[in-house]
């Protein structure tokens, strides 16, 4: 049997509705059958949310990564400055959770490249907080960039069987638009070609979408597809990549649904996000591609109008400690690495 892998949990804004979705999940004794897993955050607003939600839950502040087993019973928390010092109001912007979460992303950022850790996976932050804190970082997905120096990271939403693979995320529609050129097209089909790869599928089908409705019904309504999707798509398959399209965006997801495709490649945040939380959205994720570690992330953000007042789902931040844990293993589905 192999080695569990040991998953970091980051907090997410502990103004929101981290804390309570962590415990939910961290209480679920089905998440620790396959992984170790332990916290990066603080203890109290753990305790907290513990509180909040009525689990026989014990939590405890540890100064280094933990060596046991972890144990659904006990919540091991590795904080780095002790939350009695810090006051982190609950359901509102905070001047003291932005800096903290942002903290706790750049530690487990710092952990997973020295290979301490297997997989980090992270509850959700606030971007207008850690704005007005004054950081540059627009999310997670900007601190991993900074921190590994990756010349190109990209964001994948899954909900089930639908995949959607993000040529562009926390850009203006005008700006995605710009972006959509035959080299950035290229890039992300061959970024998305590597991982399948490495996760286990033999020959992954790659649906790209289009950007202009019907695909632009053969250059009547734009010629984006024309200009640079398709040449994209052309050079791909010279290259081994089974990329099919560009398919209208109205079509596609549901054909992927259907099993036509194993992802589908966006143009910008909205034609992805729409139909994966249409789709699914308690059990969407969020994982990333183009950083030297495995980190998967609740697909919601920090909902204060219901923090505290246990009415988050933690399903999302279980679905993303387990697909953590399968890719650890090797395998976009645990056990199973011949899917195709």
């Amino acid at each position: 049997m192999p080695k569990k892998p040991l998953i970091a949990v980051t907090l997410g804004d502990p103004s929101g509705v981290g804390p309570e979705v962590v415990v939910k999940a961290l209480a679920n004794a089905e998440v620790h059958e396959s992984a170790n897993v332990f916290v990066i955050g603080a203890v109290e607003p753990v305790r907290q949310a513990i509180e909040q939600v009525g689990l026989d839950v014990a939590t405890c502040s540890v100064t280094n990564i933990p060596e046991d087993e972890s144990d659904p019973g006990c919540i091991s928390v590795l904080e780095s400055t002790p939350s009695t010092d810090r006051n982190f109001p609950m359901g509102m912007i905070s001047e003291e959770s932005a800096p903290a979460s942002h903290e706790w992303g750049e530690t487990a950022t710092q952990l997973a490249l020295a290979g301490r850790v297997d997989a980090i996976s992270t509850a959700p932050v606030n971007k207008e907080a850690w704005r007005l804190a004054g950081f540059a970082d627009k999310g997670h997905q900007e601190v991993f960039q900074r921190i590994t120096q990756a010349e190109y990271v990209a964001t994948m939403l899954v909900s089930g069987d639908l995949r959607c693979m993000h040529l562009s995320t926390h850009l203006s529609v005008s700006q995605a638009a710009d972006y959509v050129t035959e080299a950035n097209v290229l890039r992300a089909l061959e970024l998305t070609q590597q991982y399948f790869l490495k996760w286990g599928f033999t020959s992954p089908r790659i649906g790209v979408a289009a950007l202009n409705p019907h695909a632009s019904d053969g250059g009547l309504i734009g010629t984006t597809e024309d200009d640079e999707i398709t040449p994209a798509i052309d050079r791909a398959k010279t290259l081994g990549i089974n990329a099919i399209g560009p398919v209208p965006a109205d079509t596609v997801f549901n054909q992927a649904i259907d099993g036509l495709y194993d992802v589908v490649l966006v143009m910008y945040h909205d034609q992805g996000h729409i139909p994966i939380k249409v789709y699914g959205f308690e059990n969407s994720i969020t994982v990333n591609l183009g950083i030297p570690f495995i980190r998967t992330s609740v697909d919601h953000g920090t909902a204060f109008d219901i923090a505290g007042k246990n009415k988050a789902q933690a399903v999302s931040m279980v679905e993303a400690i387990s697909l953590a844990t399968s890719l650890s293993l090797g395998s976009w589905t645990r056990g199973d690495t011949t899917t195709d």
